[in-house]
């Protein structure tokens, strides 16, 4: 089986993440379990979930001129992931994101930083890199007309796009004119849905631990979700989004690609952390093999 090309163009961060049996009201302190930073990012999140599963991944973004960057650059390395394509921002902070894990969920808050300084002339000089691949992912923290820039060219060049649109914002119908797959939760796609016409096809939503919903020949359809113990559901989106364009980069069948990408996401909230959580394919085989 081919090893399938995937390009992640997308955010870079450090999480800082601190665990508590109950998140504090507003004006409120209570106290926490435990802290770590842990590295993250929706775009090299869904780059190293790729990656484990067994796609060569390049990653297009930026990080800062502080400590944070060098470490999450040698992690992404040692993750397999080609970095040659992440500028650093002089002057700027690396983005980061402060992680409140309670009662089974969490409360994110990020701070762009340095991935706020993507700009088009660093995606003229990625262009070939963006031709070469099987599938191009994107999300939401970077900025939209960088979204706009790469999905314009990939659309003049045959290359399919993956966008998870997180955090939710309004999308013009020029670009989701030009993407193949969206992939919202339930509130994004609410966000979306009234002014979106993409066919029906195109939109694959996630549900939570009620699995996934997708239409297939005309039909809607939906994948289950599974019953496992949750530990963190950070990054769970992101392991679904980056296990689904492995297997679609593959030529693997929509439910079959959805199918697996389900069992990635289960599988990687059971572990703490968006990145450390992360299962490599043998592990969503075996997982998926149990719980028939």
């Amino acid at each position: 089986m081919k090893v399938p090309k995937i390009t992640v163009v997308g955010s870079i961060n450090m999480d800082m993440v601190i665990q508590t049996d109950r998140a504090p009201e507003q004006g409120e302190t209570v106290l926490g379990r435990g802290f770590q930073m842990i590295p993250g990012g929706k775009g090299a999140n869904q780059a190293v979930a790729a990656a484990r599963l067994g796609a060569d991944v390049t990653m297009i973004g930026a990080v800062g001129d502080d400590p944070f960057a060098d470490v999450l650059l040698s992690h992404l390395r040692k993750e397999g992931l080609r970095v040659d394509d992440v500028e650093p921002v002089t002057g700027c902070a690396t983005g980061v994101a402060s992680i409140v894990l309670s009662e089974g969920d969490n409360r994110i808050i990020v701070a762009p930083g340095a991935n706020a300084e993507l700009s088009k002339a660093q995606i003229d000089r990625v262009k070939p890199t963006l031709q070469d691949s099987d599938l191009v992912v994107m999300q939401l923290e970077i900025p939209l007309e960088i979204v706009e820039c790469v999905t314009g060219y990939c659309s003049e060049h045959g290359v399919p796009v993956l966008l998870n649109p997180a955090p939710a914002m309004a999308l013009s119908e020029k670009l989701l004119g030009q993407i193949s797959y969206l992939t919202p939760n339930e509130s994004e796609e609410q966000a979306l849905r009234p002014y979106a016409t993409l066919s029906d096809e195109q939109w694959i939503v996630t549900m939570g631990s009620r699995g996934v919903r997708f239409m297939e020949n005309g039909e809607e359809r939906t994948v289950g979700g599974y019953a496992t113990e949750v530990v963190d559901t950070t990054g769970a989106g992101d392991t679904f989004n980056g296990a689904l364009a492995t297997e679609l980069a593959k030529g693997s069948p929509l439910k079959e690609a959805i199918e697996f990408a389900n069992a990635a996401a289960a599988l990687s909230i059971t572990r703490l952390g968006a990145q450390t959580g992360m299962p490599k394919a043998e592990d969503v085989h075996a997982f998926m093999k149990k719980m028939r």
